[in-house]
This record gives C-alpha cells, sequence and structure tokens, in this order.
C-alpha cells in the first residue's frame, strides 16, 4: 500500500465532488449547457482517476517503481486534462486569458491514455 498515491487519490476524489457540486449548484447560473457539460467531463475524469489511482495505491501486484510512473502519469494527466478543461469552461465568467491551453487538454489526455498502458504492460509483463 501506498500513503502517498492514496492520499493523493483521497484529494482528488473529495475536489471533484466538491467541484461538481459547484458546476451543478453554483455554475449553473451562469455558465451555459454546452459550457456547464464541458466542466462536468474534467469532474468525470477526475474522478475516474481518483479511484484509478486509489486501486493503483492499494494494488501489492505492482512495484514501487511501476505505481509511481503510474502516479505521476496520472497526476500530471489529471491536473493538464481535467485542469484545462475547468479553465476553458470558466473562461466567460473569469476573463482568463486561456488560448494557450488548447494543447494542454489532448495532452493531459495522452497522459492518461499512457497512464492506462503503462498499467497494462505492467501487468503483461509480471511472470506468473
Amino acid at each position: 500500500m501506498d500513503k502517498k498515491i492514496l492520499l493523493v487519490a483521497a484529494v482528488l476524489g473529495i475536489t471533484a465532488i466538491v467541484l461538481g457540486a459547484f458546476g451543478a449548484h453554483g455554475l449553473k447560473k451562469v455558465l451555459s449547457v454546452e459550457q456547464l457539460t464541458t466542466f462536468e467531463v474534467g469532474v468525470r475524469y477526475q474522478m475516474y482517476h481518483a479511484l484509478f489511482l486509489l486501486f493503483i495505491g492499494s494494488f501489492a501486484f505492482l512495484g514501487e517503481k511501476e505505481r509511481m510512473i503510474i502516479f505521476y502519469l496520472t497526476i500530471t494527466g489529471v491536473l493538464f486534462f481535467s485542469g484545462s478543461i475547468y479553465l476553458l469552461a470558466t473562461n466567460g465568467i473569469t476573463n482568463l486569458k486561456t488560448k494557450f491551453l488548447g494543447p494542454i487538454t489532448p495532452i493531459g489526455g495522452l497522459l492518461l491514455i499512457l497512464a492506462w498502458c503503462y498499467f497494462f504492460y505492467a501487468i503483461l509483463s509480471k511472470k506468473q
């Protein structure tokens, strides 16, 4: 069991719930339906990967190095993917310059895909 990974999973889960509630209640009146749907995609993927990290942190089958590679790919992917989506979806009310975030979202998605691919590879390469 990896305490650091489990703690980060808990923080991602907590913030996903908070952001989901904020989106459903606080942003409902100020965002368009399309912007709110986009915001919810960020929340959903953050929660999926909080659960993924919870599993990775408690999965004894993986070695420490394997867990840490998956951890760093996942946390960076969530920050890039969900974080950029949150900023892009709320751009209308924050007036932040978010043009540079366009390419960040797919990079985050790619990192999340790589985390899952590395997980697959790590399991496949284990001797029985």
